[in-house]
């Protein structure tokens, strides 16, 4: 099982970059950044809130191990053919580390304030479905040519290509439509869950894979859930309220993240997002590697880093 890092997208880049190099020393696997233009909160939402592909790319060139990925783009922000143009600079910028991580999209004020289309939960089901197609397409093909009810390409083409086979993460939990598309074109899986959802919700998705012809391995599977030190009480409520959360003991969390692997978990990520600096990433980053993802780590020889002897439990 792997363990990877959602990093605060509000930080400045200072800050930004000092946790990311913080978080590869101590021996995480991946770092992640949200694709949101502003907070999902009563307005006015004048937050500060990064540009999710221009961070990843400044990560990309400050890093040499973690891998690194959307979590996730919001289709709707962005015309696909273009997302495949950044997504093939920041494979070649990243050495092949990056993980283009998508989404239909969801966050209606943010639409509303920048001005971009919505539609209805259908429509975005239906541009996703396109959007996948592009994305594939350019990917594994010399050129595309493609007409859709919301996209048009006419021999496009990725040159140069990305580095090595850009995977791709599909982010969702529908049980209709999303197994097939994520059976169809992901390289990797993710959604939000508590331990005891993970398995029922993973069982849909790899029948959808069986019924594709495909072997239920070829897929990466991971989730996430906030994570609650020492305060399970707070975590049982905010779970109760409909938020994936977790808490406890460090060996209450042992056990969920054990729970997560018996389910098929392979990468849990931690989301730091609440943290207001690069300090506060790595005590609450280095406690919980070192506490609690370890026993799970296969490489026994993780550098332990700075921020191992971080928050107490």
């Amino acid at each position: 099982m792997k363990f990877s890092l959602w990093l605060p997208a509000h930080l400045p880049w200072s800050e930004l970059r000092a946790a990311a190099l913080d978080a590869e020393g101590t021996g995480w696997h991946g770092l992640w950044l949200e694709d949101h233009f502003m907070d999902n909160t009563p307005e006015p939402n004048d937050g500060a809130r990064g540009e999710c592909l221009t961070q990843l790319a400044a990560l990309a060139a400050v890093t040499e191990r973690v891998r690194i990925g959307s979590m996730v783009l919001g289709n709707t922000y962005r015309h696909p053919g273009v997302v495949a143009k950044q997504a093939a600079a920041l494979s070649d910028i990243a050495d092949g580390r990056f993980v283009l991580g998508v989404g239909a999209g969801w966050q209606e004020n943010e639409h509303r304030a920048f001005g971009i289309d919505y539609g209805d939960v259908p429509s975005r089901i239906r541009w996703f479905r396109e959007a996948l197609e592009i994305w594939t397409g350019l990917r594994d093909e010399e050129s595309v040519s493609f007409s859709g009810e919301r996209y048009h390409l006419e021999r496009a083409s990725l040159h140069p290509r990305p580095h090595a086979r850009l995977p791709i993460l599909v982010g969702g939990k529908g049980e209709k439509v999303m197994p097939r598309l994520v059976a169809r074109y992901a390289d990797e899986w993710n959604f939000w869950s508590m331990p005891e959802q993970y398995g029922p919700k993973n069982a849909i998705f790899t029948d959808a894979l069986e019924a594709a012809g495909r072997e239920p391995r070829s897929l990466h599977r991971s989730t996430q859930a906030l994570v609650f030190p020492g305060d399970a009480e707070r975590a049982q409520a905010v779970a109760e309220k409909g938020r994936p959360a977790i808490g406890g003991s460090a060996a209450q969390l042992v056990d969920a993240m054990g729970a997560y692997r018996e389910a098929g978990v392979d990468e849990f990520i931690l989301p730091a997002t609440a943290c207001s600096s690069a300090a506060e990433v790595a005590d609450a980053g280095g406690w919980f590697f070192a506490e609690v993802a370890r026993p799970f780590v296969a490489d026994a020889n993780v550098p332990a880093g700075p921020g191992d002897a971080g928050v107490s439990s």
